[in-house]
């Protein structure tokens, strides 16, 4: 039931690092994806609360500093607002996980190239979470998991 990293381990002829190495290869997928979930997810969250806690300053700041291209200042706040504080909890529960990254690598994609281009690093790391989780699914520990295993058993109304 674990989803463990399966690439293979070539040895390297030293017998004490490749064990070692074999023996992180075992380390379970889902728990990474999980920390990477609850890491990206925290992130943006925050993000949101901010803005809802601070409206009249999130709009001041899309008018003033981060100057969205095409957007209405106000419209464009409420925008990400509104995502940062629902796609989270997706993340957060593992529920509609792939989909739910999209959204989310857009606004890095956007914030990356109008807003703060000089933040790559940041915006790297999250969006490579972002892709680990849109390539490889939320893992065991999610609503996603739960959700596929239920209708697999229940497939041609057998229980399997």
């Amino acid at each position: 039931m674990r989803a463990v990293l399966s690439a293979p381990v070539e040895p390297t002829g030293i017998a004490w690092f490749d064990r070692l190495r074999a023996w992180l290869a075992r380390f379970p997928l889902s728990i990474i994806l999980l920390a990477g979930r609850i890491g990206v997810g925290a992130t943006f969250f925050k993000a949101g609360l901010l803005k809802y806690n601070s409206w009249e300053f999130a709009v001041k700041l899309f008018e003033e500093e981060y100057r969205v291209p095409v957007l209405d200042p106000a419209f464009a706040a409420r925008i990400a607002m509104v995502q940062e504080l629902t796609i989270p909890i997706l993340l957060f529960l593992g529920l509609a996980t792939r989909i739910a990254t999209i959204p989310l690598l857009g606004m890095i994609a956007v914030i990356q190239v109008f807003v703060y281009p000089n933040a790559y690093n940041e915006h790297l790391v999250w969006g490579s979470i972002l892709v680990l989780l849109l390539t490889r699914g939320p893992g065991v520990f999610s609503l996603d998991y739960l959700i596929r295993r239920s209708a697999v058993s229940t497939y041609n109304g057998h229980v399997v």
